[in-house]
């Protein structure tokens, strides 16, 4: 049986609301002040967004365009943007979010972003996340909190997996991530932080009864479970606008040491390595040709199930677009990306993209690498937001396993 497709329609309740900006246009080439890694484009003057549509096509509506000059005073851009929709994993939803955008003075533009969503599986979810570069990127400050209460599909663990052999698991989630980094030098950083997973009335169960193992993997599967450590973060970050980057290099590793002493399960560690490259093929234009390698590993010890490396479970809930959420699953997960990305209107309101992926998790009986699955696919880009440069990204993706879907975002998927 192959996966039905998501068809996501959130995009139809566009609403986008400006919150104390002015009348003027005059976006930024990356929304910085300082260098920029973009090309400066004569004609930004004339770039649109949302706002600027729907003041010309409904002159009486209280929208009031975006305006760079108010994100210089330390104002904040936000956008709440109600969604209805289908996806695979939720079935038909409702939701409201609300994305708020704004810079200190010599620092890149932070971002907080806050959903509630509601589906027709019965699944409640509140999250919160928060990307805060304090006067001069001195500091930075990140938090990733959900509350959820999620009943899903899972596959099992392994690269051999099949859509066919679907277990649900039914659960209520906890997510606690926050982390505090200090400037070592220009764009680099280190800090600390602490993690809590903590996932609690664990129900797995196929269509015959309920189990207790999946893959044979115990962990986790029932009951309740508890990933709770200490992190530590190395990151370089010489990009200056993370909703969009114009260009830059970003790189991430954060070690993680889970530990009874802290309530959890069981003493693990992890370790994420991620990076993203951002090129311009050509000087006198701003298209991009984008790269990201994201990379899960299990140094030592065993996560409980539902905290272990899967497709589409990475912080931004992004990684393997052209696959359900939580397809493949392992100790160990490698996945790579490459997108370019082009305008289609000169006044930069629509754009699109075209990606090819691929990932692979080892296996749980070798412990190896074995198969690797890739997938291609297309995107449109909707412009909310032209000096926060923040999109409305639609994207079909085609895994080559038979899988399929419609990806919705609020901002670039990497």
């Amino acid at each position: 049986m192959k996966p039905v497709p998501n068809l996501f329609v959130g995009f139809l309740l566009l609403t986008s609301l400006a919150i104390n900006c002015r009348a003027t246009q005059m976006p930024l080439p990356d929304t910085i002040s300082v260098k920029s890694n973009a090309p400066v484009n004569t004609r930004s003057a004339h770039y649109q967004d949302i706002a600027d549509l729907l003041k010309r096509w409904y002159p009486r509506l209280p929208i009031t365009p975006h305006d760079s000059a108010s994100l210089h005073e330390g104002k904040r851009f936000v956008l709440v943007i109600p969604q209805i929709g289908y996806t695979l994993q939720t079935r038909g939803l409702v939701a409201v979010l609300v994305n708020a955008a704004f810079r200190r003075p010599g620092a890149n533009m932070s971002s907080m972003t806050g959903q509630f969503s509601y589906t027709q599986n019965n699944q409640v979810i509140l999250t919160a996340n928060s990307a805060i570069w304090s006067h001069n990127n001195r500091f930075l400050w990140t938090n990733d909190w959900r509350l959820m209460h999620y009943p899903q599909a899972t596959y099992g663990l392994g690269m051999y997996t099949s859509t066919d052999r679907v277990i649900n698991m039914d659960y209520a989630y906890f997510r606690f991530y926050q982390s505090l980094q200090r400037r070592l030098a220009p764009n680099l950083y280190a800090g600390i932080g602490y993690d809590l997973d903590l996932h609690w009335n664990i129900d797995s169960y196929n269509s015959r009864r309920e189990v207790t193992r999946i893959s044979r993997y115990t962990n986790g599967v029932e009951g309740r479970s508890v990933s709770s450590g200490p992190t530590m973060h190395l990151l370089y970050d010489n990009r200056r606008n993370a909703i969009n980057p114009a260009g830059g290099l970003y790189v991430n590793a954060i070690f993680r040491a889970n530990m009874s002493l802290l309530g959890s399960d069981d003493t693990y560690q992890s370790l994420l390595v991620e990076a993203r490259k951002y090129i311009h093929l050509s000087p006198t234009s701003d298209n991009i040709l984008a790269f990201w390698s994201y990379n899960a590993l299990t140094l030592s010890g065993d996560p409980p199930f539902l905290d272990l490396p899967s497709t589409g479970w990475d912080n931004t809930g992004n990684v393997g677009r052209g696959f359900i959420q939580g397809r493949f699953r392992g100790k160990n997960l490698l996945y790579a990306e490459t997108e370019y990305r082009f305008h289609i209107t000169n006044d930069r309101l629509l754009g699109g993209v075209v990606f090819a992926n691929a990932q692979t998790v080892t296996e749980q009986a070798s412990g190896q690498f074995e198969k690797v699955v890739p997938a291609v696919g297309a995107g449109l880009r909707i412009k909310m937001n032209k000096v926060s440069r923040t999109n409305l990204s639609v994207d079909y993706g085609f895994g080559f396993d038979g899988s399929k879907g419609l990806f919705f975002n609020l901002g670039e998927v990497f």
